[in-house]
This record gives structure tokens, C-alpha cells and sequence, in this order.
């Protein structure tokens, strides 16, 4: 299993920051039970934030070198009680160079030249601007009614 590089962990980082906790381990530590939800989650999302609910640095430091040791998952971040795990589903990596590819774009389209060389501008039609543009009323609205400003009252001296 090869160590992710900084720039695809950063990457990583970024991606996961608005991702939420899927996964919590709770009182009873790494369980049989946690191992196989992370496993699942991992296999949905590629990426997944853990919650360890333990104040212990050391814990939560050897829970998340045994997830990525017993899962093949690699750790991307670790801050406070949240672990940041990744690992790539070959599934969906088959997927997405299908996916990558770029659609072909339309061909642009040409402009019709006149005579002289330049460019016919299209006029459109009184039907055709009914349709596009917003009609618009030829008289201004009223102006609102403006109140008198009131003076601060002095105050004596």
C-alpha cells in the first residue's frame, strides 16, 4: 500500500472538510462492529470522517493506525476526535475515466458574411421580442411620497 503524497492528501483534506462524522466509536473502543461499519462506509464514500468519543490522545492515535492497517485504508487527518480515512474503491476508479472524459463540444457556428465582407447582424422581429424581452411600461412609476425630515430637538445649553 503506498503512502499518499501531500498533494493528494491535501486534496483529501479539502474534500473532507464538509463531510460530517459517519462512523462513532464510542465507550467500548474498536469493536468487531466499528471495524466492519467503517469498512462498509468506506466502501460508499472513499472518503469518511470518524468520531472517537475519548479524551485519550493515545487512543485515538493507535485506533487509527489499527483502522488503516486492519481496513488497507490510508490516514489523511487526524484533529482532536475526528479521524480522516481514504481508501480507493477500485469500483468506482473503473467508473471515472468513462466519466472524465470532457463531452464533446458543438461545433461553433458560423456567421453569415455579406457583400463586403462583414458580418450580417439578424433583426428580429416585433413577435420575436415579445417573447425574449421583458415588456416594459413607457410610463415612469410614481415616486414614492418623501416625508419631512425631522430636526433633532435642541437641547438647551
Amino acid at each position: 500500500m503506498p503512502a499518499l503524497t501531500t498533494a493528494r492528501r491535501s486534496e483529501l483534506r479539502a474534500k473532507a472538510h464538509d463531510l460530517s462524522p459517519v462512523v462513532m466509536i464510542g465507550d467500548k473502543g474498536l469493536s468487531e462492529s466499528v471495524v466492519a461499519e467503517v469498512d462498509r462506509a468506506l466502501k460508499a464514500h472513499e472518503l469518511i470522517k470518524v468520531k472517537a468519543a475519548t479524551d485519550d490522545r493515545e487512543a485515538r492515535a493507535a485506533w487509527l493506525a489499527q483502522l488503516c492497517e486492519r481496513l488497507e485504508a490510508h490516514p489523511v487527518q487526524s484533529i482532536g476526535k475526528i479521524l480522516v480515512l481514504w481508501r480507493e474503491n477500485p469500483d468506482k476508479a473503473k467508473k471515472v475515466p468513462a466519466a472524465a472524459k470532457p463531452a464533446p463540444k458543438p461545433a461553433p457556428k458560423k456567421k453569415k458574411a455579406g457583400a463586403s465582407g462583414r458580418q450580417v447582424k439578424k433583426h428580429r422581429t416585433a413577435e420575436e421580442l415579445i417573447r425574449t424581452e421583458r415588456l416594459r411600461s413607457r410610463t415612469p412609476s410614481p415616486l414614492p411620497a418623501s416625508e419631512l425630515r425631522r430636526r433633532r430637538p435642541r437641547t438647551s445649553r
